[in-house]
């Protein structure tokens, strides 16, 4: 368990948050412009919360498709949440059931990134934990709320740069993942190989084949194996 005093939660949180405004408000701005209203744009920022499932399902919104379409698609999307809850439940296992509940209700790519990390360092506690979701959300929300207001000012999202901010948010998060060589070895040759990817017919599969791949390299190496003999904290 690392010794060092644990930031506050606004000062972990705060990459996210400021990935969340302006990613938020270009959901606003499109969901505005799907059809749906300022208050169903900010119900689904709070009830569904989950940006790239609120993204699709806004365009598909948009275009026109199927309600039953509309979820079995955001469903699938989101089903990677049941490798995030595997990953993260040995750590909640004194958890009474109603947190966990509000824990996992607010995990999304993000936050999960965080809690590894800081679960790894001995970091768990409840309070800390529940309050990092909670700032989490509220940024997306605010940033929903924001774009949705600014739906009908805003022509197009694209020239704002806005997609930027997600991509930007993981390479903030992903320096906390690097807890050995191994996880180095990982990250670049994951990155490397998605980029390859991307310029071939793989170019749809390119970020799950390359995570993979990468990830299974680097479960082979020493450093890999080092990591996996030490104590648990």
């Amino acid at each position: 368990m690392s010794s060092r005093s644990e930031p506050s939660p606004f000062q972990q949180a705060l990459p996210i948050v400021l990935g969340y405004l302006p990613v938020g408000f270009a959901y606003g701005v499109l969901a505005i412009k799907a059809g749906l209203s300022l208050t169903n744009t900010g119900l689904m920022s709070v009830l569904v919360y989950a940006g790239s499932a609120q993204l699709i399902g806004v365009g598909m919104i948009g275009s026109g498709a199927p309600v039953l379409s509309v979820v079995a698609t955001t469903f699938i999307v989101n089903l990677r949440h049941v490798l995030f809850s595997a990953a993260l439940s040995p750590r909640l296992s004194g958890w009474p059931k109603w947190r966990i509940a509000r824990f996992c209700f607010q995990l999304t790519d993000e936050t999960f990134a965080l809690h590894a990390a800081r679960f790894h360092n001995g970091h768990a506690a409840p309070a800390k934990t529940l309050s990092i979701n909670a700032i989490a959300q509220s940024a997306w929300v605010a940033g929903s709320l924001l774009g949705a207001l600014a739906g009908g000012f805003v022509p197009d999202v694209k020239p704002w740069g806005l997609d930027f901010a997600l991509p930007a948010m993981f390479a903030v998060l992903l320096v906390g993942q690097f807890f050995s060589k191994a996880h180095v070895l990982a990250a670049v040759l994951g990155g490397a190989l998605a980029l390859i990817l991307s310029q071939t017919p793989l170019a749809p599969y390119a970020t799950l084949t390359a995570a993979i791949a990468a990830a299974a390299a680097a479960s082979l190496t020493p450093w890999a194996r080092r990591v996996c003999e030490e104590p648990s904290s």
